[in-house]
């Protein structure tokens, strides 16, 4: 029997809070099946494995890394399609849409910004409303 250590001569260098929040689970789950085998802890540690699983709404460092690169990406497809439009988009209308962590809202915006004729339209309750008429 020998000790299964995990650390800097064999794992990789993080440097940054997504990689972090990341990978190391998913390092160290694979090292431990890889390296446990088909010994009986190995296949007591694939038992444990297959019904675990991660709950959302946790607030884990994991699941908060995941969803910021979610959010990052609407933001960018969302300012994207207005930039493709060749519809402006002031400093405050970006501050809103690039600090938004609701995802369901931001996919409201991203559908909208097909079809608004100008940015702050976004955010209007039913998104591109009708103008009344004079």
């Amino acid at each position: 029997m020998y000790p299964l250590v995990a650390g800097p001569d064999n794992r990789p260098v993080i440097t940054d809070a997504r990689t972090a929040a990341k990978n190391p689970a998913e390092y160290f789950f694979d090292f431990l099946e890889v390296t446990l085998g088909k010994t009986p802890a190995g296949e007591k540690w694939n038992r444990i494995m297959s019904f675990v699983s991660y709950f959302p709404g946790r607030g884990t460092v994991r699941e908060t890394a995941y969803l910021e690169g979610r959010t990052e990406g609407e933001a960018k497809g969302i300012l994207s399609v207005l930039e493709v439009r060749g519809i402006p988009v002031t400093d405050s209308v970006r501050e809103r849409i690039t600090s938004c962590t609701d995802l369901d809202r931001m996919d409201t915006w991203l559908e909208r910004s097909r079809t608004v004729e100008r940015a702050e339209d976004l955010f209007d309750e039913e998104g591109n409303a009708e103008k009344p008429m004079a």
